[in-house]
């Protein structure tokens, strides 16, 4: 165990090369690992836990995609969630090369990389191979998406050489290939671990956002890209459907709805990553579950939403009758299980409110900004600190609506109209009638509303930049984060334009 230890732990160190010595609770038990002395299967199982730490919770690539985007603000409220301004920045798109977050964020998913790389030296079997070939799929996406540019070793290279790196457009070659070839070795059905309809998916994503990722500023799509996202689409349909409650999706024991295409297993009570971070972070301290009385919505998203529509605000079984909470967007006076009205920490009415501003001063600082409820609580594993519910990466309305923009951009709208308006009605909202690109892009907000999409949508929409509610317009060299400073002893890392 000591050396599998070793292996996930080195991988995630070498993944940045500002690190100068290993993690001091190795405890000098370092040694160098030959293939057959370590097990594939628990590295395998390391690396999906791996997973956990910039996926999972409010603090890592959901911080970099939702709090830089126009659907989660994070209020500085009088002396809490200050942070030195990293909070703030994000919002702003004012950060800069040494941020914490980003750093952190970029560190976290190279070491994904690194640890399912790394288990490729050690005779997996094909399933095995394919699956951590997956993993590391998925985190160079991320990274891709973020910073345009991929470091990457092959199996058992020197760890003390510096990783090369992938520019845009042969990483993109790269991950097409690398998905193509690992789908067939996949296993099917079980949406816990890597499978094959989940490689499709990540292989929509790429052709989907292969313009924007060649050229940010102005990107442009090729008829034959979103051909592919059709044919892959077409190969996913059938074997999911939508779940009667949208809010299943984010249940406990959400890997089994029909919707779950690929999640981060968690186990209620004893083995999870931390979902926890994202109830709390919006919730007041004084509802159930208590939470930090942080991020809030705005109320142009809120907006968007019909009065009916079930992504908005709905009653959930075991969670509105033990503690009046509702799932999705929550906006007036809350109240508790026996519909009492709840009050804030000066006695004064809990009642979100539609204003909020990025610094919040004064009586009301407790109560400005919509809040949202995404995941169910688990109510019977609070003190445990760990929720039964599954992290969820990819669903079925996903492919749906990729399927419908890849049709509108290549110009069959009417066609695109139905996948979209399928999804719709599932929600309990109201048929469009016409499908323009702004039409979707709502749309998107509406069914993955805090699902780590947005920064990533609005960047292939061309609306990245745009001025938003507390925001004003954004510098070109936000469509990029920043390359961390402490990584640029890699010479083949280029620092992005604008840094």
């Amino acid at each position: 165990m000591k050396k599998q230890l070793y292996t996930i732990l080195l991988a995630g160190c070498v993944a940045f090369t500002g690190c100068t010595k290993l993690d001091e609770s190795l405890n000098g038990q370092i040694s160098d690992n030959e293939p057959g002395a370590v097990n594939a299967t628990a590295l395998l199982q390391g690396a999906y836990i791996s997973m956990r730490s910039p996926y999972q919770g409010n603090g890592g690539w959901w911080a970099l995609q939702q709090t830089t985007s126009d659907e989660t603000i994070p209020p500085t409220r009088g002396g809490d969630w200050d942070d030195n301004g990293a909070w703030r920045a994000l919002y702003l798109h004012q950060w800069q090369a040494d941020h914490v977050r980003i750093h952190d964020v970029f560190r976290n998913l190279n070491a994904v990389s690194y640890a399912a790389t790394d288990l490729l030296r050690y005779n997996p079997n094909a399933t095995q191979s394919s699956e951590a070939r997956f993993i590391r799929a998925f985190s160079q996406f991320s990274i891709l998406d973020g910073w345009g540019q991929v470091p990457y070793r092959d199996p058992g290279e020197d760890i003390l050489q510096m990783p090369r790196v992938r520019q845009a457009e042969e990483q993109i070659e790269y991950l097409i290939s690398e998905l193509n070839e690992i789908m067939p070795t996949l296993p099917t059905g079980n949406p816990q671990v890597a499978n094959q309809d989940a490689a499709r998916m990540l292989l929509m994503k790429v052709y989907l956002n292969k313009g924007a990722f060649l050229n940010r500023a102005t990107p442009a799509f090729d008829n034959a890209d979103m051909q592919k996202v059709v044919e892959l689409a077409d190969q996913i349909i059938g074997n999911h459907s939508l779940a009667n409650n949208y809010f299943d999706n984010f249940a406990l024991n959400n890997h089994t709805s029909p919707e779950a295409i690929f999640v981060g297993a968690n186990t209620g009570g004893s083995n999870s990553g931390d979902i926890y971070s994202l109830l709390r972070t919006t919730t007041h301290y004084n509802m159930n579950p208590s939470g930090w009385n942080g991020f809030a919505t705005l109320s142009d998203l809120y907006d968007k939403f019909e009065e009916g529509d079930q992504r908005r605000n709905s009653t959930y079984r075991g969670v509105t009758e033990v503690s009046g909470l509702r799932m999705g967007f929550l906006a007036g006076q809350q109240v508790n299980k026996d519909g009492a009205a709840l009050q804030d920490r000066r006695g004064n009415p809990l009642s979100f409110t539609r204003e909020v501003s990025i610094i919040e001063r004064g009586s009301n600082l407790e109560i400005t900004g919509i809040r949202v409820i995404k995941y169910v609580p688990d109510y019977a594993n609070l003190g445990a600190g760990h929720a039964e519910n599954d992290w969820v990466f990819y669903r079925y309305s996903d492919v749906l609506l990729m399927k419908a923009e890849a049709l509108l951009r290549m110009g069959q709208a009417t066609t695109a109209l139905p996948l979209v308006n399928e999804v719709r009605t599932a929600r309990k909202a109201s048929a469009l009638t016409t499908l323009t690109e702004d039409v979707l892009l709502d749309e998107l907000a509406r069914e993955f509303f805090w699902e780590s999409h947005r920064r990533t949508d609005l960047i292939r929409f061309g609306k990245y930049l745009n001025a938003w509610q507390e925001k004003p317009a954004s510098d070109p060299r936000a469509l990029l984060f920043p390359i961390p400073l402490n990584q640029l002893g890699n010479t083949n890392l280029i620092q992005n334009p604008g840094y």
